[in-house]
């Protein structure tokens, strides 16, 4: 269904002809209660495992290319290349925007190297007291960060906020599958009802 969409978005003009993405996560609730009503529970509520959504959006669009759900907590890095490889399937990304949470030699690597992006913006998250990154592309994030396009990255985060205002920030399935499914479900929504308002 996104591949559909993504290719009527193309023919409207919807999306541009460089592509600019962005990729983050956020947790979602994992039952139908109200926030209030767990604060009013207090220590007897206090969820140790949750839905986590990994996606990629255009910057321009704000339409998800791809969204992965896993459960959280958990580091953001290692779902940066399923979830780039799989919105790559259906937009030829001419750049990438990230936060310090995907920031690895290896992400810049499988970016640019195996999936063809032109550039990568991931902020460098500094380890320790090393100064100086060892690897080649993060050594180019700290000698010229591209700080004005960078300031894109968070048009993912208002997707984010959209999605969870006008479809919920909560996922009613009981099983892992069923949320996964009902997540998904909801990006496809969220798709549409971009695609319905045209360019």
């Amino acid at each position: 269904m996104l591949d559909t969409i993504f290719r009527d978005a193309g023919r409207s003009g919807l999306t541009e002809d460089k592509p600019e993405g962005a990729i983050d996560s956020t947790g979602l609730d994992a039952t139908h209660r109200s926030s209030h009503y767990a604060w009013r529970l207090g220590k007897r509520y206090r969820m140790r495992k949750w839905p986590k959504c990994t996606l990629v959006c255009e910057t321009s669009s704000h339409l998800i290319a791809s969204a992965l759900f896993t459960r959280g907590p958990s580091q953001d890095a290692p779902w940066f290349e399923p979830a780039l490889s799989e919105a790559c399937r259906r937009m030829p990304i001419d750049r990438l925007l990230a936060d310090g949470g995907y920031d690895s030699e290896a992400n810049h690597v499988t970016a640019r190297e195996l999936l063809g992006i032109r550039s990568t913006v991931i902020n460098v998250n500094r380890r320790g007291k090393r100064a100086w990154p060892r690897g080649r592309y993060r050594r180019q994030m700290v000698r010229r960060f591209h700080r004005r396009k960078y300031g894109q990255r968070w048009q993912v985060e208002s997707v984010i906020s959209r999605l969870k205002r006008r479809l919920g920030s909560h996922l009613r399935g009981r099983s892992e599958p069923a949320k996964e499914r009902e997540g998904l479900m909801r990006i496809v929504t969220h798709n549409l009802m971009i695609l319905s308002q045209g360019p």
